[in-house]
């Protein structure tokens, strides 16, 4: 038997299924076992090809271009720890519903639990954070292993696929030699096309949503993390029709590019204003309809949960419908646009207004907001008020996503917002952006924490391979920011020990052993003069010098005036 023929055979034929169903990149990190897999992709002008050395970051630049590209994404490693190191990510996928196509190189079964070298038992190592997870069969002379694999693959690809998406494993055991024929042609494929239609409600289903939306005087939209591609045109047509005001996620990339008559319709503060009691009990709904996930705001979820709707309808595509909150009354397993084809209703001028007038005011408060120095705030505002149409943000989790969430008004450029929201971690986070500017192509920014930088320094050695336009904003406090918001800064104990945790660590080096373009400011003028100078290299690091005490301070001080204000006009 002709040991590398058939192995040529065997990778090239997974790697043309994928292509023919659709997957496009892959992401490799190097490795003895994967090598006949690594050449199959990179001898391939069809396959585009990225290199991170770090598992555990190639993984994250797999999620961002796969969340930002909508298209499920290869990652391929050798076996070993290598594969263990993609394990945060694919957690962040599987809850995010991101599809990964994780390829794990693998011993052959003979070398498997004997003590050899780099062998680790692969075997459904990713648990229940994966939709599919096989080990595939050995390369064989086989013409009924060749039809087995191109529609295992295929299967492998439709569970990703399928909404809810999500990562799919597949563990590859490969013999040695290692070597394949760049020579050799594929061979014929006998698998043609997958066809995957959408669940639409029936008219049946449809009448009986009507009638709920009728019976509505308190009518509220809200909208969470939208997946990118989302019509926006569409909804906000679906929003006039009701004239419901929509609470919007900056996730939801509503509060971008609204349309002019839609502009009272979109609220963009309620983070803010749902802090006043007074404001509340005005503004109780008597039916929700909630598309995407449940937004950041921490406040808004404490409303709904004290105010329980009579009607809360989640319009989700999973059977296990997101209600972290327990409110959801109507679960609708369906798309977007099925719900959007709804009759014109009677609007409800009078609740519409309430919100829309408190909107008004908080905008303004927002637009004057001077903060102090030391605060993240007046930098994460000056940085929305600076970033050019047509471009892209990344969020941090923790501190900077609520910053985006209060700071981020609605605006008619096209800016688009990201953030690893199935977990909220903080880890991971410089990879996703640039996964994300890799498939975007256009101007991105970045905007994180000090902690959240070091977990994922290595993410930066992507940049050597390959050509980015990213500016990275380090808001440096010197810490964990988000605990001096929680209970625990009120116990004095081993509050620095455990949660503050500074390290005294600044960036310039790192920046400098990146060949980046480093600056360090102290001030929002600083700042300003910083974003507007001439982006000369591919990445560009603004380190902000912040201080967590004048942070907390300067937040409070702006919402307090807010309340202090809608409680004065009850």
């Amino acid at each position: 038997m002709d040991e590398r023929r058939v192995l040529t055979d065997h990778v090239l034929r997974m790697r043309d299924t994928l292509l023919r169903a659709g997957v496009k990149e892959a992401v490799i990190s190097p490795g003895s076992r994967s090598t006949p897999l690594a050449y199959a992709f990179a001898s391939s002008d069809k396959m585009q090809t990225y290199m991170q050395v770090d598992e555990r970051s190639a993984a994250y630049f797999a999620l961002g271009l796969a969340k930002a590209s909508g298209r499920p994404v290869v990652l391929l490693c050798t076996s070993g720890t290598a594969a263990s190191n993609y394990h945060p990510a694919i957690t962040e996928a599987f809850y995010a519903r991101i599809p990964l196509i994780v390829l794990t190189a693998d011993r052959p079964h003979e070398l498997r639990g004997v003590g050899a070298p780099q062998a680790i038992d692969q075997l459904n190592m990713y648990g229940k954070h994966v939709k599919f997870s096989v080990d595939l069969p050995l390369a064989e002379d086989n013409e009924e292993l060749d039809w087995f694999l191109e529609r295992h693959v295929n299967r492998a690809i439709s569970v990703a696929m399928t909404k809810p998406m999500g990562p799919i494993h597949l563990n590859i055991p490969l013999r040695e030699p290692l070597l394949i024929d760049f020579d050799r042609k594929p061979r014929a494929s006998t698998f043609v096309e997958r066809v995957h239609g959408d669940i639409e409600l029936t008219t049946s289903q449809k009448q009986s949503l009507a009638t709920l939306f009728a019976n509505a005087e308190r009518g509220l939209i809200i909208a969470g993390e939208l997946p990118v591609g989302f019509d926006k045109h569409a909804f906000w047509n679906f929003a006039k029709r009701l004239q419901w005001p929509v609470l919007c996620d900056p996730l939801s990339n509503l509060r971008s590019e609204v349309p002019k008559d839609c502009r009272t319709l979109c609220i963009a503060h309620y983070d803010a204003l749902l802090k006043s009691e007074t404001f509340q009990m005005k503004v109780v709904p008597d039916m929700v309809i909630r598309f995407g996930t449940q937004p950041v705001s921490k406040p808004l979820s404490l409303f709904l949960k004290k105010h329980r709707p009579d009607v809360f309808m989640a319009i989700d595509e999973s059977p296990e419908f997101r209600d972290s909150l327990g409110v959801v009354t109507h679960h609708l397993q369906t798309s977007h646009e099925s719900v959007y084809d709804v009759p014109e209703q009677q609007e409800s001028a009078s609740y519409r207004e309430i919100w829309s007038s408190a909107e008004e005011f908080a905008e303004s408060e927002t637009s004057r907001y001077k903060g102090m120095a030391g605060d993240e705030g007046v930098i994460v505002k000056t940085l929305f008020d600076m970033l050019p149409d047509g471009s892209d943000l990344i969020s941090g989790s923790s501190m900077p996503i609520r910053d985006v969430d209060t700071f981020f008004c609605k605006t008619e450029k096209e800016v688009t917002i990201f953030s690893n929201r199935g977990t909220n971690g903080i880890d991971g986070v410089v990879s996703t952006a640039f996964g994300i500017e890799a498939a975007r192509k256009r101007p991105t920014y970045l905007l994180i924490g000090d902690l959240s930088f070091l977990h994922d320094v290595n993410g930066l050695i992507v940049s050597r391979f390959h050509k980015t336009n990213l500016t990275i904003i380090i808001l440096n406090n010197d810490g964990g920011g988000i605990f001096s918001y929680l209970p625990q800064s009120t116990v004095e104990n081993h509050f620095e020990e455990l949660f503050g945790t500074p390290t005294g660590l600044t960036f310039e080096h790192i920046g400098a052993m990146y060949d980046t373009q480093y600056a360090a400011v102290h001030t929002v003028d600083e700042f300003q003069a910083e974003l507007q100078k001439e982006k000369t290299k591919d990445v560009r690091i603004i380190e902000v010098f912040t201080s967590r005490p004048v942070n907390v301070k300067a937040h409070r001080a702006y919402w307090a005036e807010i309340i202090e204000e809608l409680d004065e006009n009850e």
